[in-house]
């Protein structure tokens, strides 16, 4: 990524809090999202979330680059997979488990639908 792209994502406005769907006990993380839904079934986007645990919700596949920030993402399983700023992973379809935010995150993101 470019460094004004990744200045651009780590100072983008974006909007209202709002707590996660599925939470898992103290402190309910609270994220904040800045999303481009495109008309080719995939959305882009920049998202920061605030330390806590909850259980994945998104179904799609989704590539994520954290540019902020520290964490886990632990799919229904295996083994816990490790974060912070400057990594990137890619979760297939139907990736289910827990993330747990340790240091608040900010990330960019592609989310993309595939076709039945």
């Amino acid at each position: 990524m470019k460094a004004s792209l990744l200045k651009d994502a780590l100072h983008m406005p974006l909007g209202e809090p709002a707590p996660v769907a599925l939470p898992l006990g103290e402190p309910v993380s609270y994220t904040r999202l800045h999303c481009i839904e495109r008309t080719d079934q995939t959305e882009i986007g920049v998202w920061d979330c605030t330390p806590g645990r909850w259980r994945r919700t998104i179904t799609e596949q989704e590539f994520c680059h954290f540019i902020a920030g520290r964490g886990s993402f632990t799919p229904d399983g295996g083994e816990p997979i490790f974060f912070q700023a400057g990594d990137a992973i890619l979760l297939p379809e139907n990736s289910l488990g827990i993330w747990e935010v340790e240091e608040t995150i900010r990330k960019t993101y592609v989310i993309i639908t595939r076709a039945a």
